[in-house]
């Protein structure tokens, strides 16, 4: 024991030394404990006088513990515990010595008990002692932190410290202290102390295994994180339901910026080619949208005047955001900033676009007039001579029936300008732009029309 406990202190592990003598880990474990009992009890047990169960559990004790089975045992009066009794004993009968208390005794208001000779006392409430060494112990862990110890480590009650899986490490070093805490109430402080494994670490590592140090446990394991989201989150979408003008706000600020649970797409507004993409930048409609857009977007207090307003990356932090800033607004408002949102988000091609243009009575002649980019995309000749009979009469119409379609669409545009001897026609719409939008020919393949066919009767009214 004392060959082992010596190579300890000269800095051998325990894996080091089961390897020099041919043993188990375990084996030098049990020989270290046997080593730190206190000598009167080494020597009781090599006198054979104490057994080996007793002498196993004695090496469960703490070094008040071990003193205090000594004194019982000089003692012809008093019994000493051994064996599985010896066992009850360590780990704490009923009644809890005064000597143990970290606290002001006189801060204790239960009873205290005492022998006939006064020479020992206990407390006779054992919850209301714990529930005041407790906060003693809390206050000692709080005290060596303020003082700069890296960490205090409070180990569970009966847990044992063992000197021999540890070195010793100053506080300057990175040292920590151990706090133990009997079954009995006392409390060891074992300051400057690493496992072997951090002390190792330590040496090897420096500075740099410092800053690549394993990150600290979380305040929280994932199934308890999981319990409390769980349950907030019931309780916040109950309360939720009786503020439905809060859920509006809530809304429009996930329509906003997305989610993880809302997929939010703004219409991207795609263009076949060029000449599109030119004839809807210099669209009536478009300008008016992008003029109540900027509005929209100084309410909710974008520093891009000219940028979007739906459409976001589903940011968490964005989303509290928005909704902070629409919980600022009236309800008029942020009905604004809704139907601007509703407005981006709206698919173009769609049956909804039919839908609400209907509903609407939409009247596009007031946003849209034909373009040159309308009429370079017209290239039917049997469509283009039904529109110059739509603007001309069917007389005209007839006689340029075997013309070219550029021939045709050329007199269209004098129709629409009131030049080269044509009546000017104030106000035509194509079939196509009319709402609801119709066919020029039965040949089919106008999705629009088609869409407003399938629609069409969830909107009539009886």
């Amino acid at each position: 024991m004392e060959t082992f406990s010596r190579l300890v202190r000269q800095g051998r592990t325990v894996p080091d030394i089961a390897a020099t003598f041919g043993i188990t880990d375990l084996k030098v474990k049990r020989i270290l404990a046997l080593g730190d009992l206190l000598p009167k009890i080494r020597e009781a047990y090599r006198r054979e006088e104490i057994d080996a169960e007793t002498v196993r559990h004695l090496t469960m004790a703490s070094k008040a513990q071990q003193k205090d089975w000594l004194a019982l045992c000089a003692d012809p009066d008093q019994y000493a515990p051994r064996g599985f009794q010896l066992k009850q004993w360590l780990f704490g009968g009923q009644s809890i010595s005064t000597k143990v208390a970290l606290f002001a005794i006189d801060e204790y208001p239960g009873l205290i008990t005492s022998d006939l000779f006064g020479e020992d006392s206990y407390f006779a409430d054992a919850d209301l002692f714990w529930q005041k060494q407790n906060e003693a112990i809390a206050a000692r862990r709080d005290t060596y932190l303020n003082d700069g110890w890296s960490e205090v480590v409070l180990l569970e009650p009966g847990q044992y410290f063992h000197p021999w899986d540890h070195e010793k490490t100053p506080k300057k070093k990175g040292g920590k202290v151990v706090i133990t805490v009997s079954h009995r109430g006392e409390v060891e402080c074992h300051e400057g102390w690493l496992s072997r494994k951090e002390a190792r670490r330590a040496r090897e590592g420096g500075e740099q295994e410092e800053t690549a140090a394993k990150p600290p446990r979380p305040e929280l394991t994932g199934p308890m994180q999981n319990y409390v989201d769980l349950h907030r989150h019931a309780a916040v979408r109950a309360a939720m339901l009786d503020h439905p003008a809060v859920a509006l706000r809530l809304v429009v600020a996930h329509a906003i910026t997305g989610s993880g649970l809302w997929l939010v797409r703004r219409e991207p507004q795609r263009a076949a080619n060029e000449t599109v993409t030119a004839s809807l930048a210099g669209c009536k409609a478009e300008a008016a949208f992008g003029k109540k857009r900027r509005e929209v977007l100084a309410l909710l207090g974008s520093p891009d005047e000219d940028g979007v307003v739906a459409g976001g990356d589903g940011d968490a932090f964005a989303i509290a955001g928005v909704f902070a800033r629409l919980l600022a607004l009236c309800d008029d408002d942020v009905m604004r900033v809704l139907t601007l949102v509703m407005a981006e988000t709206l698919a173009a091609g769609s049956a909804v676009i039919e839908a609400l243009g209907n509903h609407l009575n939409v009247d596009m002649g007031t946003w849209w007039q034909p373009d040159d980019a309308f009429f370079d995309l017209l290239r039917d000749k049997e469509i283009a001579n039904s529109m110059l009979a739509e603007v001309g009469g069917k007389l005209v119409a007839d006689g340029n029936v075997a013309d070219k379609v550029k021939t045709q669409k050329k007199i269209i545009r004098d129709f629409l300008a009131g030049e080269n001897g044509r009546q000017k026609v104030e106000t035509w719409l194509p079939r196509w732009m009319e709402f609801p939008a119709e066919s020029y020919t039965s040949r089919g393949g106008f999705r629009t029309a088609d869409q407003w066919t399938q629609v069409q009767p969830l909107f009539v009214r009886e």
